[in-house]
């Protein structure tokens, strides 16, 4: 099966392989077209970022941290709508949506509130 590019591209980037699997799962299950990375460094080197309608982006990874992904994007002028999913408190969410993040999600959050951000994010990105 041939998946259309006018479906949007929904990137992921988590360093815990269960949780790319299961978010890619997701949004896949959603009619979105995916690509997954297992680290900032590894999404910011690929040469194919202006195509992504939104980014499902880890809070806490080795190396570059989300936040550290989503200053980067800035430098580089890429403006992608960004729902971080994270375990950590309120002061890294606060820093988060000062940078410009569209949402911050839990990770535990369920998978009807993931997709209605990311459908927010899309609507908001056209």
């Amino acid at each position: 099966m041939r998946v259309e590019k006018t479906v949007p591209l929904i990137a992921i980037v988590d360093n815990e392989a269960s949780v790319r699997l299961s978010v890619d799962s997701l949004i896949r299950s959603a009619g979105y077209r995916t690509v997954a990375f297992e680290s900032g460094a590894a999404f910011l080197d690929w040469d194919h970022k202006h195509e992504i309608g939104c980014l499902i982006l880890d809070m806490d990874m080795p190396g570059l941290s989300g936040l550290d992904v989503q200053r980067r994007l800035t430098e580089m002028n890429y403006s992608i709508p960004i729902i971080f999913a994270t375990g950590q408190g309120d002061e890294v969410r606060e820093a988060a949506l000062k940078q410009g993040t569209f949402a911050v999600l839990s990770k535990a959050s369920c998978d009807e509130v993931l997709l209605k951000a990311i459908e927010s994010a899309l609507q908001s990105n056209r």
